[in-house]
């Protein structure tokens, strides 16, 4: 196995410098906060019935991520779409904002026109392409943001973005102070983590070591439950590894029946249980109940504590967390955490049928 503690491996594996783009998610942050400030949305925008956020893959978890930080708060229904279609409901009174960090994403551009065609209130997130194209030709509200990266590591102008104009149409309530406590508590995590500190005392290698070979299974609620989806994508693009995720306390309700079989499954799984403070009581006391019957099942379970007080930057904390993970990971299966040729070979077959390429 790859010693993570050996420095002079890095350059040879990760040659496009993922783990630059890793630590550069505190910084990223801040920019994507002060640009959007800038942005200016029509009055109209603040009095909608529900938003549609449009995205997939890398593009898609930053309105995962601020729809789950939002819904105690939001007055209106947000939800995701990861589809070709809108959902019936769109209409005049929708806001529906495509994420697209490419701008060519083709699922995302056939919904956005639907959306268009049905008279909903429009806004763009990308750094160009047909997307950029559309909003610019016929004036609809555009976050244009220039970072070259592949999609999942600019997740600071998928996410923070979002945050922001949810502010800004009185959705949610100031979050600035909560953005300057998540970049301390990223910042300080690096500390604790990065490549330079040995394994022994490092989270992040110690549970890539965990589940290598294994087979990795995050669960998490509430503000945490899209930080569980965030895990599972890392491992997949970045490790190029199996991964899966549940929330509670629905898993209570069905996926503890399974731990039973098949019995020599159970062996090679490394549950992640993340947790925090503003976590209902009730699914407090079932993340422990649940941890019993991981151990009386034989699998093994890590449960991770958020960082931070508001949850904003919990959310960031095991965020920053994942992605050093999934880093580590990659590194002791040897392959290069920046490349996704699975999914390129996807984007050459669908455009040999005609359609272009999407992220």
């Amino acid at each position: 196995m790859v010693d993570l503690d050996d420095l002079t491996i890095y350059p040879t594996l990760d040659p496009l410098d993922m783990l630059q783009r890793i630590k550069e998610l505190p910084w990223q942050c801040q920019e994507a906060w002060d640009d959007i400030q800038g942005l200016a949305l029509p009055p109209e925008y603040s009095r909608v019935a529900n938003v549609v956020i449009l995205g997939m893959g890398g593009s898609a978890i930053g309105g995962d991520l601020a729809r789950s930080l939002a819904i105690s708060e939001c007055r209106v229904p947000i939800m995701l779409c990861r589809d070709y279609d809108v959902p019936g409901f769109v209409n005049e009174h929708t806001l529906v904002i495509a994420s697209s960090y490419s701008g060519n994403t083709e699922e995302t551009l056939s919904a956005f026109q639907q959306a268009r065609e049905r008279k909903a209130k429009l806004l763009a997130l990308t750094t160009g392409g047909k997307l950029r194209d559309l909003a610019e030709n016929t004036g609809i509200p555009l976050y244009l943001f220039s970072y070259k990266s592949q999609p999942r590591a600019a997740l600071g102008h998928s996410f923070v973005p979002l945050v922001a104009l949810f502010q800004k149409v009185g959705f949610v309530s100031d979050k600035s102070a909560d953005l300057l406590e998540s970049i301390k508590v990223m910042g300080e995590l690096q500390a604790e983590i990065s490549e330079g500190v040995p394994l022994e005392k490092n989270l992040a290698k110690q549970l890539a070591s965990a589940f290598y070979n294994h087979l990795p299974v995050i669960y998490g609620s509430g503000t945490l439950s899209e930080v569980a989806r965030r895990w599972r994508g890392q491992m997949s693009e970045n490790a190029k590894a199996w991964a899966f995720f549940e929330l509670m306390p629905e898993l209570n309700h069905n996926a503890v029946a399974g731990y039973e079989f098949p019995q020599r499954l159970g062996k090679e799984i490394v549950v992640v249980l993340l947790t925090c403070s503003h976590d209902h009581p009730r699914t407090k006391v079932r993340f422990g109940v649940t941890e019993e019957l991981l151990q009386r099942s034989g699998v093994r379970s890590v449960r991770v504590e958020a960082r931070g007080l508001s949850p904003l930057a919990q959310m960031f904390y095991t965020v920053h967390l994942g992605d050093f993970v999934s880093y580590y990971l990659a590194l002791l299966y040897g392959v290069d955490p920046t490349s996704i040729p699975a999914i390129e070979y996807l984007k050459g077959e669908m455009a040999k049928a005609g359609m272009p390429g999407s992220d």
